[in-house]
């Protein structure tokens, strides 16, 4: 089969052809398939058959490499030329100027509120952060040893028991209320998963602090009467939520996506995402990063290290991106972040050293700059992370608390797509056909 662009009128004139013409040259037949917003629809690629019982050509395309499953109107991403844009907005003035209950407001309304837009949206976000006491008996119900994300992930898919109502999808105040208590109790019930995990008793939520303040009041609060969270670290929270926000179609938002197209509801449909995110190649990189870095132990160890990784025998985590081919716009903000966190703390993590070391280098080293291995968002999320004394096992659950605004936005976006239908993939088959039955007496 071979392609060649159909010559128009519009071609002559100087515009660019909005066909792609496909010769089969099993049949000799061609095809005039026409393009929107550069892509083939690829049930167009059915019409091409070897003869009439043909089933009809397929794509495909392990990974999802170069297929659009959906149109959104949420992010926008460059990977060439690194830029990350939340409904138009650089990734960059929103972590310097907002926070990010205004981002995500932003991701789900569509535009950057106004002062009564956004006090109200604080306001109705600050009052559903409590969850229902059955819930604490819920997450009582895990081993003391559970894993976090899997403490998160079957609470927030057991909501959906509590808030039977959140079935009715095509009601659109029952989304927005649905919505709002998802953004609001997924910092609570990460919370208790950490406190639960440290054998200490459950903290309630205080409706007097910030989102991030009132997470960290919930996480770290003792015996004090009142927990004043460092506005520092506050702040430094409030940007990783930011930068953790959306991130296009990845991994764990084509899984909210997957199972929302069954039209079940957003609990059920956050569960599949919180699941994909549990996974090491997605929500648990940092951790490697974090891995990489105490393994390397001191700087001087760095050049054996690269030189471990020029020759195949070492994997340099939290450098280079699937999607980013020269940087990652998120890095930097999140290096500026790590620093800060570092000073309130008053405690220099030595993996700091290493890290800016190891990044200097690699910038530098003709071979990381020709295979474009730059520092990546999770390069110092994980060393943030672990100066506010969380274990590694919390790292992708504080992934998902940012990442819920993201979801719901795709969520929202998709049950109110007509375009969009159950997500049913094709495969190739590759097994045996027509075999027969041998009963179990008879088999060798």
């Amino acid at each position: 089969m071979s392609t060649e662009t159909q010559t128009s009128t519009a071609e002559c004139n100087g515009a660019r052809p909005e066909t792609v013409t496909v010769t089969d040259n099993r049949t000799g037949r061609s095809y005039e398939l026409p393009i929107t917003d550069g892509t083939l629809r690829g049930l167009d690629f059915r019409q091409i058959k070897a003869d009439e019982q043909d089933f009809g050509l397929m794509v495909y395309d392990p990974g999802y490499a170069n297929v659009a499953s959906c149109r959104s109107a949420v992010t926008y991403l460059d990977g060439d030329a690194g830029i990350l844009q939340y409904r138009g907005y650089p990734i960059q003035e929103l972590a310097e100027r907002s926070t990010y209950l205004e981002v995500a407001y932003l991701l789900i309304h569509g535009e950057l509120p106004n002062k009564a837009q956004l006090d109200e949206w604080t306001h109705q976000i600050t009052i559903h952060t409590f969850v229902h006491e059955n819930v604490k008996s819920f997450m009582q119900g895990f081993r003391h040893d559970a894993h976090p994300m899997g403490m998160l992930l079957g609470s927030v898919g057991a909501l959906s028991t509590f808030y039977p109502d959140a079935n009715q999808i095509d009601d659109p105040e029952n989304r927005d209320i649905q919505t709002i208590r998802l953004i609001a109790k997924m910092p609570t019930l990460a919370a208790f998963a950490f406190r639960h995990s440290n054998g200490q008793p459950y903290v309630y939520p205080d409706n007097d602090l910030a989102y991030s303040g009132n997470f960290l009041s919930m996480m770290y609060k003792m015996t004090e009467l009142k927990y004043e969270p460092d506005p520092r670290l506050e702040r430094a929270l409030d940007v990783l939520f930011i930068l953790h926000a959306d991130h296009e179609q990845n991994c764990s938002t084509s899984a909210v996506r997957g199972v929302g197209s069954s039209r079940v509801d957003p609990y059920s449909a956050i569960a599949g995402g919180i699941a994909a995110l549990y996974g090491p190649l997605h929500g648990g990189a940092n951790e490697a990063v974090l891995r990489m870095l105490h393994r390397i132990e001191r700087k001087e160890n760095i050049p054996d290290f690269l030189t471990g990784v020029r020759e195949g025998k070492e994997r340099l985590m939290g450098f280079g991106h699937r999607v980013y081919k020269n940087f990652d716009p998120r890095a930097t903000i999140i290096k500026s972040a790590a620093e800060d966190v570092f000073e309130v703390l008053g405690v220099r993590n030595p993996l700091l050293d290493i890290a800016l070391e190891l990044e200097k280098i690699a910038l530098e080293d003709e071979y990381f700059i020709s295979h474009k291995l730059y520092p990546n968002v999770d390069f110092y999320s994980g060393m943030i992370y672990e100066a506010l004394g969380l274990p590694v096992e919390m790292f992708p659950v504080m992934f998902a608390i940012g990442r819920t605004s993201g979801w719901m936005a795709n969520w929202l976006e998709q049950v109110q797509d007509s375009e969009q239908r159950i997500a049913r993939p094709r495969q190739i088959y590759t097994g045996g056909l027509d075999r027969s039955y041998v009963p179990i007496e008879q088999r060798g």
